[in-house]
C-alpha cells in the first residue's frame, strides 16, 4: 500500500514560508505476491516438450535365418566420417556365380542415398535393405539410415553383422 508521509520545512523562523514536501513510499509486497502467483501459475498449468522417440518393432528371434534372394537385396554399409558405401545384391565370394559387387559411395544428405532407395524401390517393389555398420560409423549414423527407411517407407530392411568379406571389399574400394 502507499503511504504518504509528513515532513516539517523550515525552522520556524519568520518570513516566508514554505509549502509542506510530502514524501511517498510505496509499498512493493502485493505486487511481488502477484508476480509469484501468476509464475506459479502458468509453470503449473504449461506443457513441457515431450521427447521424441523412435518407434522400431523388433521381430521374434529366430534360430532359423531367412534367405534374401540376391536380386531382391541392396546392402547399406555404414563406413567412418559419415560415408554410406551400397551395392545391389549381396557379396558372397564363394559363390563364383555371382559377380563381385560394384561398391558404390554416398552421403546422408537430401541427394545421397535418398534417391538411390527410392529408385531401387520402384525397380524392385520386394526390396531387403541389409545395414551393415562398421566399427568407424557412429550411431548418428545408424539413426540417420533408420530415419531414411522411414522417409522412403521401405518395409524390409535388417541390421546385420559386417562380415569379413564386406569389409575386405570396402578396403579394396578405398585403394
Amino acid at each position: 500500500m502507499a503511504e504518504i508521509q509528513q515532513h516539517s520545512a523550515g525552522s520556524g523562523k519568520p518570513g516566508k514560508r514554505r509549502a509542506k514536501k510530502m514524501s511517498t513510499r510505496i509499498d512493493m509486497t502485493p505486487m511481488v505476491d502477484l508476480a509469484f502467483l501468476l509464475l506459479t501459475f502458468f509453470m503449473l498449468t504449461t506443457t513441457f516438450a515431450k521427447p521424441y522417440t523412435l518407434e522400431l518393432t523388433m521381430p521374434v528371434k529366430s534360430p532359423v535365418a531367412t534367405p534374401v534372394a540376391d536380386g531382391k537385396a541392396l546392402t547399406i554399409i555404414l563406413g567412418k566420417r559419415h560415408q554410406v558405401h551400397y551395392f545391389s545384391g549381396l557379396n558372397a565370394p564363394q559363390d563364383k556365380s555371382v559377380p563381385t559387387p560394384e561398391l558404390k559411395t554416398t552421403t546422408f544428405a537430401a541427394d545421397g542415398i535418398r534417391p538411390v532407395l527410392r529408385q531401387r524401390l520402384r525397380q524392385q517393389p520386394a526390396l531387403v535393405v541389409l545395414i551393415k555398420p562398421t566399427a568407424d560409423a557412429k550411431y548418428q549414423d545408424m539413426v540417420n539410415i533408420l530415419d531414411e527407411m522411414n522417409i522412403t517407407h521401405q518395409k524390409k530392411y535388417a541390421l546385420v553383422k559386417i562380415t569379413q568379406a564386406d569389409l575386405t571389399l570396402l578396403k579394396n574400394a578405398a585403394l
